[in-house]
């Protein structure tokens, strides 16, 4: 009896000071009041003290003497360290080192303070960007025809593109002293998403010049010559740029690319001078086929010495004007034939002055740097934005069209079958605008947020990509059946091109998410590669010192909150005073975020560098980390609309299924662990009691299929940003406008119902039905033109187009000449 109490005794204080991470020296007294303690009550023999105060000694003094635990243990482990550490590119070391971290550290932390998380400013706009997005952005919206664009001309119209420079689109980041907009990345969002909900060719063209083009670039780094010269007239639309860094022997190993410059001696406006000759071969560059100034991307040689003592410079970017002899423009490909303008471009031996460098020859070899630290904000605005786009106008048209379109005498929303996808529809478009609000937020307020970017491109890519496969479904004969009152199809087939450029979520997703994430968002492990690489000795002990045994405490630390979280469901842990309503999604984040920091520093442990190849593992991680950003998302974005009642189903189906999701990503993780028995322990730690968090419910994803069939507060903000006016090339605005007709009428149709079933007329057409219940007075004439004019409208929107024969072989073979050969002339 008395030693179940000592070792309940001791491992309740084991958990508790290491639950609190308390200090060295609260164990160490802990330790010697545990002992003495003991000594005097505990009745053991006098060997037996004596071993317990040996064991207490050999363990606790090292740590208690710095310089002995400095020379003897530390130098071991960082040794050993130095043997196991990973070998890395320039490249990855790179992007590694690129951009910033945010609230994805926190959650790397084990224990993330949810006040930060709430701390951060909710996403506005200032007067001057509502006026621009309720002035240019909407005009610029009833401009566009997407079936025109994409099957008549394969690009946008002339008056489009005039009005894209004069209303200064291409410049909507770009400083007001070159005469850019200088607005949010909030807003620069919202534009896109508005223009992706309409026309997905409209909203690439905007998007890639302000998140990926030459400008951020040359903002950054650009010498004041340049800046001075390109942007002004990149603001104005005068220059349309692109950016070449993918090829065909590189791709997702930029580091490959066999596009080389020389530097050397050559004749440049009638004198010699020192520049370079560079050749490439690179396809797939956004705009490149209309592009002015090409913004390439290159590895630098120097064999002659010529501008310094290096031979191998590195990637090296350059701006060079298309008209420059020897470039090669104006070819294009058919990304699944949708109509932005996407090409290749080549160049052989081309001669340039060496201040054509991005930053002039002193940033020459930091391109890879450059590119990483400006895709690290890109990467979170442009795809996510456009797939939001995308979803939200899938979401509000499908659910219209749910509840418009009739079979079996009632809505088809109202069928399981197809509640079932439309729970999905909205549960997916709520937690993507979550994800991408939370990113832009950080993104305003100065974050490069690398991995944070890659965990919004990859999430909300692939979840667009199931919304739209739910809204075809949904759609059924309707949606595939092209013509231009079909707004799905096109996004249907465009959808992979997300999924696949500025970085594919296959890469993303095994390599990305969580293998820079380790690295740049956990507390130690980048600080510790950076001492194992001083080479001065006495200093890469000390700093390898102080961190690793820092990084060992927070093992500690967190196996003991994994434990005791699980074994009490997460409600030791905190949550936000107002948050009450949503209080146990926050505990069990903070509980969950405790096993992924476990589980991360485990994995980091026991396989080293293979956990790099171990692209499966690797992945699951990545998941665990991407899935608490998004529930962390989904819970601001509720806290941010100050927790309003009608959209708390939304956020508890969004939980449910994340939280569920992060769950059975854990498990997948334990039943591949290569060691089994630190699967078995760790399954013990994590789940205590099972696997006991189960998927949303049924219940639950009938109250979101209600919330989208009908207009209501929650639907509104659901669909909030995309272009839903009435407009005669909006057929989703038109879909809107008839849906709220339809539900006008829902009390008048059911009325008409039961006379007509009175009167034992059921089988006859809807007209015969109201002029029979007009006739006998069962209805006025003003109910009886609202039903006809309802059913008018009804009958509009579910219709699809056909084509002559002869029409139709014309267009399939004008289209393939259009978007093979067309470039237009700007």
């Amino acid at each position: 009896m008395l030693s179940t109490i000592w070792a309940i005794l001791i491992f309740g204080g084991i958990l508790t000071l290491a639950y609190q991470s308390a200090s060295l020296s609260v164990w160490t007294s802990a330790t010697v009041f545990l002992l003495l303690l003991y000594t005097l009550v505990g009745h053991s023999s006098w060997f037996g003290l004596f071993s317990l105060w040996l064991v207490a000694a050999l363990v606790l003094l090292p740590f208690n003497l710095p310089q002995i635990r400095k020379r003897w243990l530390s130098r071991f482990l960082l040794n050993l360290y130095r043997q196991h550490q990973p070998k890395m590119s320039r490249t990855e070391k790179e992007a590694l080192e690129a951009g910033t971290v945010g609230w994805e550290g926190d959650l790397f932390s084990g224990n993330p303070a949810w006040d930060k998380l709430l701390s951060i400013p909710k996403p506005t706009f200032t007067e001057e960007e509502q006026a621009f997005f309720d002035g240019p952005v909407a005009e610029l919206c009833r401009m566009l025809d997407d079936w025109d664009i994409v099957h008549e001309r394969a690009d946008l119209p002339p008056s489009v593109w005039k009005f894209l420079k004069d209303k200064g689109f291409f410049g909507l980041n770009m400083p007001k002293q070159y005469g850019g907009k200088e607005f949010s990345a909030v807003l620069q969002s919202a534009i896109v998403v508005k223009l992706a909900s309409i026309s997905a060719t409209a909203a690439t063209t905007v998007a890639v010049p302000n998140s990926l083009g030459p400008a951020e670039l040359l903002v950054h780094y650009g010498t004041t010559e340049q800046k001075d010269y390109y942007l002004p007239r990149l603001a104005r639309g005068e220059e349309m740029p692109c950016f070449a860094l993918t090829g065909p022997q590189a791709g997702s190993d930029a580091g490959a690319m066999p596009d080389v410059g020389i530097v050397c001696k050559g004749m440049w406006e009638g004198k010699e001078i020192i520049g370079i000759r560079v050749s490439w071969d690179k396809r797939y560059i956004t705009l490149a086929p209309v592009a002015t100034v090409l913004a390439l991307a290159f590895k630098l040689h120097d064999p002659n010495h010529l501008i310094g003592t290096v031979e191998n410079i590195g990637i090296t970017c350059a701006l060079i004007p298309t008209k420059t002899h020897g470039v090669v423009i104006g070819r294009r490909h058919s990304p699944l034939g949708i109509a932005f303008l996407n090409g290749p471009t080549q160049g052989k031996d081309v001669f340039i002055p060496l201040d054509w460098i991005i930053g002039g020859s002193a940033m020459a070899g930091r391109g890879w740097q450059m590119l990483m630290e400006c895709l690290s904000a890109g990467r979170g605005i442009s795809l996510p934005s456009i797939s939001t786009g995308v979803s939200k106008s899938a979401t509000a048209a499908s659910g219209a069209y749910a509840q418009i379109r009739h079979q079996f005498n009632r809505p088809i929303g109202h069928f399981e079958a197809v509640e079932e996808a439309l729970t999905r529809m909205a549960g997916f478009t709520y937690i993507m605008d979550a994800t991408r609000l939370l990113t832009l937020s950080q993104i305003d307020q100065g974050e490069k947020p690398s991995v944070a970017s890659a965990i919004s491109k990859y999430h909300v890519t692939e979840l667009g990509r199931k919304v739209i496969i739910d809204a075809m479904d949904i759609h059924g004969g309707k949606g595939i059946c092209m013509g231009p009152r079909n707004y799905l199809a096109l996004n249907y087939e465009s959808s992979p091109v997300s999924i696949t450029v500025e970085g594919a979520n296959i890469l993303t997703r095994g390599m990305i998410i969580f293998g820079q994430g380790v690295i740049r968002c956990h507390p130690y492990v980048l600080a510790e590669m950076l001492a194992a690489k001083n080479e001065n000795g006495d200093e890469a002990l000390t700093q390898f010192d102080d961190v690793f045994w820092k990084h060992l405490a927070f093992i500690i630390t967190n196996k003991a909150r994994a434990i005791l979280l699980a074994l009490t469901n997460g409600k030791l842990a905190t949550a936000p005073a107002a948050a009450s309503s949503v209080k146990p999604y926050f505990q069990q984040l903070s509980r969950f975020s405790a096993a992924f920091a476990l589980l991360s520093d485990v994995s980091l442990f026991t396989l080293g560098a293979k956990l790099k190849n171990k692209e499966k593992l690797s992945a699951r991680l990545g998941d665990i980390l991407s899935l608490l950003y998004m529930n962390s998302g989904v819970l601001k974005q509720f806290a941010d609309k100050n927790y309003p009642v009608a959209e708390l189903p939304l956020v508890e189906w969004s939980c449910h299924y994340l939280l569920h999701q992060i769950q059975e990503q854990i498990d997948g993780l334990l039943r591949n662990f290569p060691s089994r028995l630190l699967a078995f322990t760790l399954r013990a730690m994590i789940f205590p009691w099972g696997r006991r968090l189960r998927a949303p419910s049924d219940n639950l994803g009938h109250s979101l299929a209600r919330i989208i069939l009908e207009p209501c507060p929650a639907r509104s903000t659901l669909i909030a940003g995309a272009y839903l006016d009435a407009d005669p090339n909006n057929p989703v605005g038109l879909m809107e406008a008839t849906l709220v007709q339809v539900v006008a009428a829902i009390p008048l149709e059911k009325k008409l119902q039961k006379l007509s079933k009175e009167a034992h007329i059921a089988d006859k057409t809807l007209k015969e039905q109201v002029h029979a219940a007009l006739a006998n007075q069962s209805i006025t004439s003003e109910e009886a033109e609202q039903l006809l004019s309802v059913d008018a409208a009804r009958q509009r929107v579910i219709a699809v187009d056909d084509f002559a024969s002869d029409e139709l072989m014309h267009r399939s073979v004008h289209n393939t000449e259009v978007t093979v050969k067309k470039t237009a002339v700007y």
